[in-house]
C-alpha cells in the first residue's frame, strides 16, 4: 500500500508571525481546529441595514468565541479621524467571480446521504441557500469517477478487458449517494455551478493498469476524451450541469490512489487532437480547466507547455491550481498577466485534522479568500466539504487526515475551520459580483483584503488582520465608517 503523499500546508511567512502572535492570546480547541459551538449563521442584530449609510459587519475571531457572527452595524459618516484608511474604489474593476466552496467527494456525498431526510435538508439548506439563514455555497468540485476521498476505487468503465467504444460506461457507482445528493442540493441552488475532475481514467486504458500513477496510452487518447463527453452528457441527463471539466487531478502527482502522470506536453496534445474537438463535436459548451495542480516551477513549465500551443489553448478556457508546494499565492496574477485571456481558478486546498483553528483560518483567508482572488482566480474551492469523526473514509492510500469544512457523525454536524473560511465569502459575493480595487494605508499592511460590487448593488469587503488588533476606517466615495479588528480576526462588510 502507498503512504499518502499530499505535502503538509507550508504556511507563507506571513502566517508563521501570526501564529507567533496568536500563540499568546488563542487557545488552541481541544478537537483540532473544528469549532465547539456547531451553529448554523445567524442573523439576529440590534441594527438592521435601512440605508446606503449602514454597514452590516460579520465576524468570526481566532480563540472560536465568536464564529461568523453578525455584529453590531457600521455608520458612514463626513467625519475625519486619524485612523488609517482603507478606500474601496469601484470605478477599478477586474474578473467577475464564478463563486466559493467546496469539494464534494464521495465520503462527502456517502455521510450526507446516510443522514435522516430531515437532518440533510436542514444541513443542505443552510450550506447552498441563498436565503438570510444560509451560506449560499455557488461553486462545487465533484470527483469524475473515485477520487481519493471515495471509500474505494472506481471509475465508469471498469471493464474487465478493454472497452474502445466505452459499451460498458456508466454513473452506476454513484448512483447510491453522490448523485441524489447533487440533486438535492440544485433543488435548492439550481444556478451553482459544478467543476469534473478525474483522478484517474479506466485502468485499462493505463500503461501500468493500475489505480496509481502510469500514464494514459496514446492508442486510447480518443476513447479517454468520448469518456469525458459521455460523462458531460451523462450528468446531465441526470439535470445535472457540469459547468467545466479539468482532464487530471494533480497530473504531477503519481503516487495518490488513484492517479495518473500527465505531462503539460501530453496535455496539449490531448486538448487538441482529443479533447477539444470531440466537445466540438457533440456541441458541449463545458469549459476545458487546463493543469489543476501546483503553481511551482514545474507546475509552471506544465502551463506554458499547454497554453502557449496556439491549437490546445484555443480549447482552454484558463487554468486551475493548488497550493501545496510552498509557493506564493502570487503566481496565480503572473500567469493571468502572462496569458490575459485565460482565466485562473482555485479548485483545490486542504485542512489538516488536528491542526490549529486560529493559524488555519488566518492561512486559508489570507492566501485562499483573499489572495486568490486578488490574483485574478473566479473561484475559490475548499478540500473537502465533510468527513466523519476519524476522518476514515478514503482509498487505501489516499488522504487519511483531510479535515472537511463540516463533521457529520450520523445526523450531527460540527462546522470546522473551512466553513467558517469559505462563509465569509459565499453569504455576500454572489455569482456575477465583480472584484473592485482596494488602496490601504500603509500602516495597514498586515490587513489582508478583497472587494467587489455584487449584482445586486451591494459593496462587499473582505478583511483578515495579520498583525495586532487594529482601528481603520473604510472609505466609500466621500464618507468614512470607523471599526477595529482583533489580531488574527475575519471581518466582512457589506453595505
Amino acid at each position: 500500500m502507498k503512504t499518502f503523499s499530499r505535502p503538509r500546508l507550508r504556511r507563507a511567512a506571513p502566517a508563521l508571525a501570526l501564529l507567533a502572535l496568536l500563540a499568546a492570546s488563542c487557545k488552541k480547541s481541544d478537537d483540532g481546529g473544528t469549532s465547539p459551538a456547531p451553529a448554523p449563521p445567524t442573523t439576529t442584530n440590534p441594527t438592521t441595514p435601512g440605508s446606503p449609510a449602514q454597514v452590516a459587519a460579520w465576524l468570526t475571531l481566532p480563540d472560536q468565541s465568536v464564529l461568523f457572527k453578525r455584529q453590531a452595524g457600521l455608520r458612514f459618516t463626513a467625519t475625519s479621524n486619524t485612523d488609517p484608511t482603507i478606500v474601496l474604489d469601484t470605478t477599478q474593476t477586474f474578473q467577475t467571480m464564478d463563486g466559493f466552496g467546496y469539494t464534494l467527494t464521495g465520503g462527502s456525498a456517502q455521510l450526507m446521504g446516510r443522514m435522516s431526510a430531515a437532518s440533510r435538508a436542514a444541513l443542505i439548506k443552510e450550506l447552498f441557500a441563498t436565503d438570510s439563514t444560509s451560506l449560499g455555497v455557488s461553486y462545487l468540485r465533484v470527483s469524475i469517477g473515485a477520487s481519493d476521498l471515495s471509500d474505494h476505487v472506481y471509475t465508469y468503465d471498469d471493464a474487465a478487458q478493454p472497452d474502445p467504444t466505452l459499451a460498458q460506461f456508466s454513473l452506476g457507482p454513484d448512483q447510491t449517494y453522490l448523485l441524489p445528493v447533487l440533486k438535492e442540493i440544485l433543488a435548492v441552488n439550481p444556478t451553482i455551478k459544478i467543476l469534473g475532475s478525474p483522478w484517474t481514467p479506466p485502468l485499462w486504458m493505463k500503461s501500468n493498469g493500475n489505480s496509481v500513477g502510469g500514464t494514459l496510452l496514446p492508442q486510447y487518447y480518443d476513447a479517454y476524451a468520448r469518456y469525458f463527453v459521455k460523462y458531460v452528457q451523462a450528468m446531465q441527463a441526470q439535470g445535472i450541469a457540469i459547468d467545466a471539466v479539468t482532464l487530471q487531478n494533480e497530473p504531477l502527482n503519481p503516487n495518490n490512489n488513484p492517479s495518473l502522470y500527465m505531462t503539460g506536453a501530453q496535455q496539449a496534445t490531448f486538448i487538441k487532437n482529443n479533447v477539444g474537438p470531440a466537445f466540438r463535436a457533440a456541441g458541449l459548451t463545458t469549459k476545458i480547466i487546463a493543469y489543476d495542480h501546483n503553481p511551482d516551477t514545474d507546475g509552471l513549465n506544465f502551463v506554458n507547455a499547454v497554453l502557449s500551443d496556439a491549437d490546445a489553448s484555443a480549447f482552454v478556457d484558463g487554468t486551475g491550481f493548488h497550493l501545496y508546494s510552498g509557493t506564493s499565492i502570487s503566481t496565480l496574477g503572473n500567469v493571468r498577466r502572462q496569458y490575459p485571456t485565460k482565466n485562473v481558478y482555485f479548485t483545490e486546498q486542504w485542512t489538516q485534522a488536528g491542526g490549529n483553528f486560529a493559524g488555519d483560518l488566518f492561512w486559508h483567508v489570507s492566501n485562499l479568500e483573499v489572495g486568490a482572488p486578488l490574483n485574478w482566480s473566479r473561484n475559490v474551492l475548499e478540500w473537502n466539504l465533510a468527513s466523519d469523526p476519524g476522518t476514515s473514509i478514503h482509498t487505501p492510500g489516499g488522504c487519511p487526515n483531510c479535515l472537511g469544512a463540516i463533521t457529520i457523525n450520523g445526523d450531527q454536524v460540527t462546522r470546522n475551520v473551512a466553513y467558517y473560511a469559505v462563509a465569509h465569502s459565499s453569504k455576500f459575493v454572489r455569482p456575477g459580483s465583480v472584484r473592485v480595487a482596494t488602496t490601504a494605508s500603509a500602516s495597514l499592511s498586515a490587513l489582508r483584503n478583497v472587494a467587489y460590487k455584487t449584482p445586486g448593488g451591494k459593496r462587499v469587503l473582505v478583511v483578515v488582520n495579520g498583525g495586532g488588533t487594529q482601528k481603520f476606517n473604510i472609505q466609500y466615495k466621500d464618507k468614512l465608517a470607523s471599526t477595529s479588528l482583533n489580531s488574527g480576526a475575519v471581518a466582512t462588510y457589506i453595505w
